[in-house]
Formats: structure tokens, C-alpha cells, sequence
């Protein structure tokens, strides 16, 4: 009998027989798919996804005789013809080129696969008689499951995610495959996979908070607010599977006593992973630190195969040998998220429950029955709110998961759910954790604000001048021009007190600019920061005295949140004031920022501390704002996925990547790596710590160097001028209409 082989020799000399790969990945995928009730066609998926493989030529193939061979379409027709099951064949279609559209006469052409209507991207079928591959399938001793119906009937966004998440499970099964049998070293690296243990991990975060209480120094007042926050989510805890929103003042401890609600919540109900979703990285290193601290008690400590950090510059954070057993090990849990605790960003997570890739979905399957915590919700851009929320429902409805939106200024979605019905019958009704009886706003009142006189601006030399007898002062304003002139302005009585803060500055330069400051504050040292908004939505700063310019609604009060945040001051002071210059980033920002000025001149009192204020703030705005991308709406409505991956974007994506010499020694080593070897994963994951995001005009004008490559991670440049040790990459003058 002739044996039909899946891959060529591995490096220890052994083929891979093709009934071996097709049940191993039949099995895993099963395995992953039952959490969710799709074990029946993650099987069926797995058994046919390489059904072109018992093709003549790709055996020629692995040979070296063969080249260009499709050997995943036949699998996908043989599904459809056999078992008329749409999201099946289309995971097995997509299992190698992505997923496509989803649509009827897509579907025809795919069943019939004729070399006229179908487009195989100028590769050849391994096999055009489907009787031959599936005669030697079953003489090959597999066994098909008998005929079935697993179709969804959702909505658009809730059935894209039904496919994506059974071609999550099959992906994933074949990578792990594959990996097994090329690379036997790292499989057994990923073994044994840790398991959260929810009830232990939260016995260990109670014995922790429980000594971080005795040693505060904060004041009573902000001692009860936390407790009370811990309390309501550990009550909350015991409540069924769902969405939940927390919304509780800035330093009233959300980041721990969500940890406590997500523990607790998954010992109540059997979940099996927690997934915190971040939007800056500059949070997230606070965050992980957070976590590591709280957790350190726990048997066999945090380490990386327990608690894992996937974002753009995790390899950096670790030390930059990628060669580490370390860093090998998180780059292999980062593909799959095969850890207990995942800390990620919003771009990761987002754009990856978005996306058509194998690559980027492999990781979705772990999401089922989880715990998702997404924090400072609010910085979820309007354009794409509407599939986002859609999506998130279906993932607590069909996939048993809990999804938690959490942040000082919760956003009003709740007023959104019609719209969101569009997408998926579920709609968007969260619980609140947090009892309106509690009145924690109104009992964390730390910081008194003056608001701006009607038609009162302020030049920034005006500014400038009233923080010269202040010893230590935040200042925010809308623009990076802003934070550049006013930090030139206040470096003439300041000198080496004032620090300056924007996405001008890599994020290395940011990370040592927050340590610097963190430790003046501490201390006791004259300080003033000068910053954009990044320094916003979660920055774990504590200044006695904010300014903020005129802007959204939510983003004064994010600002007051770095104002006497831990309470040890009778009442902290934020003034917000307009620069004569109130100019503003483009777009809702803009609508945002107009919104606050016409509810300020209308109304007899505006209240950061009131959530009411919010809601009806939030209500407005979206009544203003554009809540629908045109392209993206279309793609999803019609469920081409390719397009959706296209159009959904958490960040705009006109810009690009520049390599930047904050570090001089190494900007050079890594300038010189990447044009001897060209780009590669481990290179960018070594640049992104001394990277800028720029506009792609202000490229052209820098003459910065653009790597001929690509990469998933997008277009990439080095240049190594005009980087500033105080205030970054300095863009010229003429690109300033950009509003950076």
C-alpha cells in the first residue's frame, strides 16, 4: 500500500505520513472547538484540510518536483459537496491564504472549482478528481463523520466571528502539527501548559492586598473607596457568565480588585483564562508589574507560561537575546496564547477578532470561556464601536466568556444597542459591578476644578507664568506643537526640573521620562511635566497641581486622575483653561472637544464627578459622530473578511515606523543589523522600543531611509537626525498643518 507523506524530512530524518497529520490535527481541533460546541466540525475540518495532499504532484512536490500546488481547495469542495457545511470549508479553504468572502456564488465556485470561474492565485489543484484524493483518504483507514449541521444563522458580525473561531481551532491544531513534527524541541519547550488555578491565585491576591491595605499611606477616605470597589467586585464575582461594565474613579485601585473580580468569577464558573486588554503600552508595563507583585506568592511563581505579555515591544522587555529559552518560550505562547493570564494591547486583540489571517486568528479559540477585561474602554474609537461591541456580546453569549469594560469615564454604549442589534441579535444590556449606592464619585471628590471663563484664552506665556511658584505642576495640552513650545517656554525658569512628554519620544525615552518624574514626585523634588494626552488613561502619576487644555469631556477627567490621586492632599487643583492657539487633532477629538465647550457655556454646572454628566455627554456625541466606517460597515454586512481586515483599525494607518537614535549606540547596532540581514520578526521586536509612529509625509520631507522590505508590522525607515534628548523626533515646521 502506498504511503502518502504530509511534510518532507525533518531534520532528523523522518517523513510525516499524511494519515498521521490529518488525524492529529483532527483530534486537536476537536479538542479545542468542544469548549464552544464546535468539536463536530473543528473534526470534520481537520480530517479534510489537507485532503490535497494524497495528490500525485504534491508528493512530487515534496520532492522538489513540484512547485505553486494548491492542496487545501479540494478538501474545502469535498466539504461543501459532502456536507454542505459553509464555515468547515471555508476554515479549510482559508487554512493557508486566509479566509475569504463568504458568500453564495463564492461558495458555487468553490464547490466546483472550475479553473474558469475560480481563482486559484496562479497555483495548480494537486488533484482535479475528487473520488481519487477521498479513495485514498479512506484507504488510508480514516474515517469521515456521518452528515451534520453546524450552520450559523447569526447576524453578520456574531457569524464572522462563529467562522472565525472554528478556523482559530483548526489553525492553530496545524501549526501545533506541523511544529511537532519539524520541531520537536520546541514543542516539548511549550509543555507543560500552566493551568490559572483561580481559587488558589485569589487566596494569594487576598493575602496581598490584605498587607498592601496595613502599609498605605493614603488617606482613610481612599482606603474605603478601595475596599468598597473590592468588595463590589467580589460580590459580583459569583454572578453567571456576561457582560459587565466597572466604572469607579481614577485611584480607587480598578486594576487589583478587577484581578479579584476576574479570579474569583472564574472559580465561580469554570472559565479558563483571563485576558486584560490595555490601549498603551505605558500602562501595561504598569499593569504587569501590578499583577507580578500581587501573584509573586503563588506556587511556582509568575512566570511566563503563567501570566504572558503580548504586545509590539515584549521581546525588549525580557532583554534583547531573542535566543533565550525565555523569550523563545514567550514568542512560542504568544502565537496561540496558550497561557493562563494574557496582558495585551487593544490593537492585538482587536484587530486580530478582525482579521482573515491565519497567523493573527490562531489565537482567537483561547477567548472562549475566559475572562476579557478591557481597561480605559474609552479610548475604543467611534468609527469601529458598533462590530466591536456586536462582537464582544456574541463572544459572552455563544462562546461563555465574561466581558468587562473597565474605566472612570464609561462610555454610554448601553444607549448604542439598537444600532448594535445590526450586527448581532445580543445586542450591547453589560451589568455594572459597581452599586450606584456607593457613590463613589461623589465620595472620591479629590481634586477641585476651575473651568474656563466664557471667551477667556491664555497665551502660553501667560501660562508659563503662573506656575513659577509652584514646585511641582502637570500640564496637558491637545497638540505635540503645544507640548513642544510651552516645555521651550517654561525650560528658561525651569531648567532641568521641567520634563516634557509626547509620542514625539520613543518609547524607551517615554519609560525613563515617567521614571524620572515618578521619583522627583516621591521625593519631594521640583518637577513640571509638560504632556499630550498619552500621558493620560491610566499613567500612575500623582501631581498636587493639573492644567488641562480645553478638550473631550472624558480626557479632563482622566487628566484629574494624575492630580492628588492618592488623597493626600485635602483637594487637589486642575485648571482647565484655552490657549489662544485652541487648535485640535482632527476629527472626533475635535467634535469631542466642541461638545465639552458647548455643555460648559450651557449649563449651570459641569461635573467630572458626576457619571450622569458622562452619560449625557457620551449620548451626545455619539448623536454627532460619525459611529459607522462606510467600508468597514459593507464588509462586514456582506462578510468578506478579506475587507474587514482591511478597514478595521484601532490606529489610523497612514503612518508609518521610524527607527529613531534616542539610544545612539543602539540606533547604530540595529541600523547595521537590519540593512546587512534585511527585516525580520526578532528585528522589529528589538526596534520597536526606539521607534517613532510618523505620518508618511513627514518621511518624505526627513529623507529617512526607507527598508525595501515589508513586514506584517508595516513600513519601516531609519533616520538618525533630529532626535532631541528632551523632546524627541523633531518633525519641520511645514507639517505642522498634520495637527502633530
Amino acid at each position: 500500500m502506498t504511503t502518502y507523506f504530509a511534510h518532507s524530512e525533518n531534520e532528523r530524518g523522518e517523513r510525516n505520513p499524511l494519515k498521521a497529520h490529518l488525524e492529529g490535527v483532527a483530534d486537536r481541533a476537536r479538542r479545542f472547538a468542544e469548549v464552544f460546541g464546535s468539536g463536530d466540525a473543528a473534526y470534520l475540518a481537520g480530517l479534510l484540510h489537507d485532503l490535497g495532499k494524497y495528490g500525485d504532484l504534491f508528493q512530487r512536490r515534496l520532492e522538489g518536483k513540484e512547485k505553486r500546488l494548491d492542496h487545501w481547495s479540494m478538501g474545502a469542495s469535498v466539504c461543501l459537496e459532502k456536507y454542505k457545511n459553509c464555515e468547515a470549508a471555508l476554515a479549510i479553504h482559508g487554512h493557508h491564504v486566509g479566509l475569504q468572502w463568504w458568500d453564495r456564488d463564492e461558495l458555487r465556485k468553490l464547490l466546483r472549482l472550475d479553473p474558469l470561474e475560480f481563482d486559484l492565485g496562479g497555483r495548480r489543484l494537486t488533484e482535479t478528481n475528487r473520488s481519487v484524493l477521498l479513495g485514498r483518504l479512506l484507504a488510508d483507514k480514516i474515517t469521515l463523520p456521518g452528515v451534520f449541521k453546524a450552520q450559523s444563522d447569526a447576524k453578520s458580525a456574531a457569524a464572522m466571528l462563529d467562522l472565525r473561531m472554528l478556523f482559530s481551532a483548526l489553525t492553530d491544531a496545524d501549526y501545533l502539527a506541523t511544529e511537532e513534527h519539524f520541531d520537536a524541541e520546541a514543542a516539548a519547550v511549550r509543555k507543560p501548559a500552566a493551568e490559572l488555578r483561580p481559587g488558589q491565585a485569589a487566596d494569594v491576591l487576598d493575602r496581598y492586598l490584605e498587607r498592601l491595605a496595613s502599609d498605605s499611606d493614603s488617606s482613610p477616605a481612599v482606603a474605603g473607596i478601595r475596599q468598597d470597589l473590592l468588595d463590589a467586585c467580589c460580590s459580583a464575582s459569583q454572578t453567571a457568565p456576561g457582560l459587565f461594565t466597572l466604572t469607579a474613579p481614577t485611584g480607587s485601585g480598578k486594576t487589583l480588585s478587577t484581578l479579584a473580580f476576574a479570579l474569583r468569577h472564574a472559580e465561580q464558573n469554570g472559565l479558563r483564562r483571563i485576558v486584560v486588554v490595555m490601549p498603551y503600552l505605558s500602562i501595561i508595563d504598569q499593569t504587569v508589574d501590578v499583577y507580578r507583585q500581587a501573584l509573586a506568592d503563588l506556587p511556582g511563581g509568575v512566570t511566563e507560561r503563567y501570566l504572558l505579555e503580548h504586545h509590539s515591544i515584549a521581546a525588549e522587555a525580557a532583554g534583547t537575546d531573542g535566543d533565550s529559552d525565555s523569550a523563545r518560550l514567550r514568542g512560542m505562547l504568544a502565537q496561540n496564547w496558550d497561557a493562563p493570564v494574557v496582558i495585551t494591547t487593544s490593537v492585538q486583540l482587536l484587530e486580530s477578532l478582525f482579521s482573515n489571517s491565519p497567523a493573527a486568528c490562531r489565537k482567537l479559540h483561547r477567548l472562549a470561556r475566559s475572562v476579557v477585561v478591557f481597561d480605559e474602554v474609552q479610548t475604543l474609537p467611534l468609527k469601529v464601536v458598533l462590530p466591536t461591541l456586536a462582537t464582544l456580546s456574541h463572544l459572552a453569549m455563544r462562546y461563555g466568556s465574561s466581558v468587562v469594560l473597565s474605566t472612570a469615564t464609561q462610555p454610554a454604549f448601553q444607549h448604542l444597542d439598537t444600532k448594535v442589534r445590526q450586527y448581532c441579535s445580543a445586542g450591547w444590556q453589560p451589568r455594572e459591578i459597581v452599586p450606584g449606592e456607593l457613590r463613589l464619585f461623589e465620595r472620591a471628590h479629590r481634586v477641585r476644578v476651575d473651568w474656563p471663563a466664557r471667551e477667556e484664552r491664555l497665551s502660553w506665556e501667560q501660562l508659563a507664568g503662573l506656575f513659577d511658584n509652584l514646585q511641582q505642576v502637570l500640564c496637558i495640552v491637545n497638540l505635540k506643537k503645544h507640548a513642544r513650545d510651552l516645555f521651550r517656554l517654561l525650560e528658561k525658569n525651569w531648567g532641568e526640573d521641567v520634563l516634557h512628554l509626547s509620542t514625539s519620544m520613543c518609547p524607551k525615552h517615554r519609560g525613563a521620562v515617567l521614571g524620572t518624574v515618578r521619583a522627583r514626585l516621591r521625593q519631594g523634588e521640583r518637577c513640571a511635566l509638560v504632556a499630550t494626552q498619552c500621558v493620560e488613561a491610566g499613567v500612575d502619576l500623582d501631581f498636587p497641581v493639573a492644567y488641562r487644555a480645553l478638550g473631550p469631556l472624558d480626557s479632563i477627567a482622566q487628566a484629574a486622575g494624575r492630580c492628588n490621586r492618592n488623597g493626600k492632599s485635602e483637594a487637589g487643583f486642575l485648571r482647565v483653561f484655552v490657549p489662544e492657539d485652541a487648535a485640535y487633532p482632527r476629527g472626533v477629538y475635535e467634535q469631542a472637544a466642541s461638545l465639552t465647550a458647548a455643555l460648559l457655556n450651557g449649563a449651570s454646572r459641569l461635573s467630572i464627578d458626576d457619571p450622569a454628566d458622562f452619560d449625557r455627554y457620551f449620548r451626545d456625541l455619539y448623536s454627532i459622530a460619525v459611529l459607522e466606517h462606510r467600508g468597514l460597515n459593507e464588509a462586514i454586512q456582506t462578510r468578506h473578511f478579506p475587507d474587514v481586515r482591511k478597514h478595521y483599525h484601532i490606529i489610523e494607518q497612514d503612518s508609518v515606523n521610524v527607527l529613531v537614535a534616542y539610544d545612539r549606540e543602539r540606533y547604530e547596532e540595529l541600523a547595521r543589523e537590519v540593512r546587512r540581514d534585511g527585516l525580520s520578526r526578532g528585528w522589529v521586536a528589538r526596534a520597536r522600543p526606539y521607534t517613532v509612529s510618523c505620518y508618511r509625509e513627514e518621511t518624505r520631507t526627513m529623507e529617512a531611509a526607507r527598508l525595501k522590505d515589508r513586514t506584517p508590522s508595516g513600513d519601516w525607515f531609519v533616520y538618525d537626525r533630529n532626535y532631541d534628548a528632551a523632546i524627541g523626533l523633531q518633525v519641520p515646521k511645514e507639517l505642522e498643518f498634520f495637527g502633530i
